[in-house]
């Protein structure tokens, strides 16, 4: 008796999942696209970590610039009086001139290390909580799949705008 109640109980519940496998299948499905490219050129949360990191960088960029003035106006120093300085003199200043340029090729690498290593920090923090916001929307409007990068995308299912404006209210 017990045997016959458990397979008419697990005949039931296959039935059930049978239907209602077959009812999601009737059921449309609704597709989604979200362009990661505009989210980080136009979010207000992209735009936020820019500033924040010309800001933190804006003082070695400046101390670079003033080294490449510097380097420059020793190159032409030295261009202008090669011809009248003894030989010992010139080869001094080449080598100061050739040791200050090797410092600022270093100092200019390490700005561009440091500066690219930030801007990925807040680019993959600006992607995460776009992710959250798409998430959010995906269980909202009930989207089956929604899709960040395609070769073609037609206007309709485009809801990269509708991301931009809960990212940005989100603040």
């Amino acid at each position: 008796m017990k045997k016959l109640v458990r397979l008419a109980a697990a005949g039931v519940l296959a039935a059930a999942t049978t239907v209602s496998v077959a009812q999601q299948q009737d059921a449309p499905i609704k597709i989604g696209y979200v362009s990661l490219e505009r989210i980080i050129r136009e979010s207000s949360a992209a735009k936020s970590a820019q500033d924040r990191i010309q800001q933190e960088f804006s003082r070695r960029d400046k101390d670079l610039q003033d080294m490449a003035a510097r380097l420059k106006q020793t190159s032409e120093k030295l261009e202008r009086d090669a011809t009248v300085i003894a030989e010992g003199e010139r080869l001094r200043r080449q080598r100061e001139l050739a040791d200050l340029d090797r410092e600022f090729q270093r100092k200019q690498r390490e700005f561009r290390e440091d500066i690219n290593q930030r801007r990925n920090e807040e680019l993959a923090t600006v992607i995460e909580r776009a992710n959250r916001v798409i998430r959010q929307i995906a269980e909202q409007e009930r989207y089956d799949v929604i899709f960040q990068d395609a070769v073609h995308v037609s206007p309709r299912i485009d809801i990269t705008e509708k991301v931009l404006r809960a990212l940005n209210s989100a603040k």
